[in-house]
């Protein structure tokens, strides 16, 4: 596709919708709420992707919401764009450490950096670090442990049904 610009026959460059910008809109109608952002992602064809959480939860009212707000936000003749909005899943890995402190007391999978395995209890979340507590097996017994956040690859939540 190509536009004419001044009598000159231009190439069609699509416009890419810029992440911090998107970040300031949802983070300003997020404010003042228990609510906040956990991933932004933007494709190259500008399919947006923002996954939110609540310290009291995420329902489908909250992100019918969220997506109105930034709809309302952007241009969609400046910018074509597809849009989704949801809840970082119960599946989903925990990112940052408000998501920590929500889950207090839930069991955990967790894998280090360096490749270490843990199935325990998230007993504490601070700023910099969290404290979990092992099941302990018949060969060793539970133990306390504290994980620097920089350490962590992934961690998830353990769902029991």
């Amino acid at each position: 596709m190509h536009r004419f610009l001044r009598g000159h026959e231009v190439p069609f460059f699509r416009i890419m919708i810029d992440k911090l910008t998107l970040l300031e809109i949802v983070e300003e109608a997020l404010n003042g709420t228990d609510k906040y952002v956990v991933n932004i992602k933007v494709t190259a064809n500008n399919c947006i992707y923002v996954d939110i959480d609540g310290d009291h939860g995420i329902n489908v009212d909250d992100c019918i919401e969220l997506s109105r707000t930034i709809e309302s936000k952007l241009d969609r003749d400046v910018e074509d764009f597809e849009l989704t909005v949801s809840s970082a899943g119960a599946d989903s890995p925990l990112k940052l450490p408000r998501q920590y402190v929500k889950n207090e007391g839930r069991l955990l999978s967790i894998t280090l950096l360096d490749g270490t395995e843990y199935e325990a209890t998230l007993t504490d979340a601070g700023e910099s670090e969290i404290t979990v507590r092992t099941k302990g097996t018949k060969k060793e017994a539970p133990k306390t442990i504290s994980i620097a956040y920089s350490d962590i690859r992934k961690a998830c939540v353990i769902i029991k049904i």
